[in-house]
């Protein structure tokens, strides 16, 4: 039996998965709320959209993905001068967790908003627009026109943008999650590991496409969700590898270095994962010391990178350090690093871009916080002395955690290649 097929019985059925993220949500609501408010001194937070244009933080407010916005939903946090927050809904379906406070027999929907406000006399409201993260930016125009009105102009000058609210709230797990985590990554190693296997890739015949949609295939007949088509390249002799470069060659063939890209959201985490396989030439029983020497300086580059994330530093200020460290050991190095959770490319600090490796503007300046969790995707460029010098990148890709300020990760990570052959 192979480790996949061993793993399956990890994945609960339908029914099993919405109690148990029910119960997460509780937990996130009555635990992060509190405190996020605290942190940012908010009295109130009002989550405002409508179906079919929901709010990235809405889309989170429910234990199920097929349920999210109804209508036009309103959502109300209200923080109590003891520190206690109050929870309310005021739209036409409601909301688990949420005390309903609308009868539209009444009143309107707009009116009902304006009188909680009233009611609970809040110094600052916030609403989710953002300049900076689009997770922060849920509101839409028409609706902060509708709210104003509603509100009226005194009231509105209270209005601060609830950007670092959610932010922090789609960054932060609780510890079910992260006891729950592993396990995902987990799947996600013994997915890759049986691509990359001749269980899958037949040496010759077997394209990296064909490896695409075994990926694609495999991990929707598992009950999972792709958040984005799983990727498979190809570097050899003669055949270079770059970002946006289209490949030259995809039928997989003796002495090549392969590469994949896969992720996928279940429990309403993602994952992330890039790994590297290299095929054996006959009579070869191992990948040459330059391609080993290679992953080696990867891995040392996801050390270095996990030992400068710390809480309180920002994005940029990590980044910065890191590839000053990697260019004084050697390691010419690029970072793209990207918080992880609810979403793949997740809400929190932006840690490098491929094409920005100067710092990030906004995103890069946002602080790491403790409890949070990480794509550490990174690459570097060497040169492969049995390839004739050819430069070659070694892209990584593994999860980890930020937990008790530390990096730690979730199920360990790659320091030897997949061998076929």
């Amino acid at each position: 039996m192979s480790r996949l097929n061993a793993l399956k019985h990890k994945i609960l059925p339908l029914r099993q998965q919405l109690p148990l993220r029910k119960k997460w949500l509780e937990e996130k609501l009555d635990t992060v709320i509190p405190t996020l408010l605290q942190r940012e001194n908010v009295d109130m937070w009002l989550l405002i959209c409508r179906e079919y244009n929901e709010d990235p933080v809405i889309s989170t407010l429910t234990f199920d993905d097929i349920l999210t916005a109804r209508r036009t939903t309103v959502l109300v946090f209200s923080r109590n001068s003891d520190g206690t927050v109050d929870r309310f809904s005021a739209d036409r379906y409601g909301r688990d967790f949420f005390e309903p406070k609308w009868n539209p027999d009444e009143e309107s929907q707009w009116d009902c908003i304006a009188r909680i406000v009233k009611e609970r006399d809040p110094q600052t409201i916030a609403l989710n627009y953002s300049d900076t993260f689009a997770f922060g930016d849920g509101i839409s125009h028409t609706h902060y026109q509708k709210l104003a009105s509603a509100l009226g102009t005194d009231t509105m000058k209270r209005v601060v943008s609830g950007e670092r609210l959610a932010v922090g709230w789609l960054e932060r797990r609780t510890l079910s999650e992260m006891i729950a985590y592993p396990a995902l990554i987990e799947i996600g190693h013994a997915i890759i590991a049986e691509a990359f296997s001749t269980n899958v890739i037949h040496i010759g015949v077997t394209t990296t496409e064909d490896i695409q949609w075994w990926l694609r295939q495999t991990i929707h007949d598992m009950g999972l969700h792709a958040w984005f088509p799983p990727d498979c390249q190809i570097q050899a002799q003669g055949q270079s590898f770059g970002f946006l470069q289209e490949q030259s060659r995809t039928l997989i063939l003796p002495g090549d270095l392969l590469w994949c890209d896969v992720g996928f959201r279940y429990l309403g985490l993602c994952t992330d994962q890039q790994e590297v396989a290299y095929v054996l030439k006959p009579h070869e029983s191992d990948a040459s010391q330059g391609l080993k020497a290679a992953l080696a300086r990867g891995n040392r580059t996801q050390d270095i990178l996990m030992e400068e994330m710390q809480v309180g530093r920002t994005g940029n200020d990590v980044l910065q350090s890191v590839l000053a460290r990697t260019a004084a050991e050697n390691i010419h190095a690029m970072i793209y690093t990207h918080p992880l959770g609810n979403h793949g490319h997740a809400a929190g600090p932006t840690i490098g871009l491929w094409d920005k490796q100067s710092g990030v503007s906004g995103n890069g300046d946002y602080e790491l916080f403790d409890n949070t969790a990480y794509s550490i995707e990174l690459n570097i460029r060497t040169t492969i002395p049995e390839w004739d010098n050819q430069e070659i990148y070694m892209n990584l890709e593994q999860d980890a955690i930020m937990q008790n300020d530390s990096m730690h990760w979730l199920h360990g990570r790659q320091s030897n290649f997949h061998l076929l052959g």
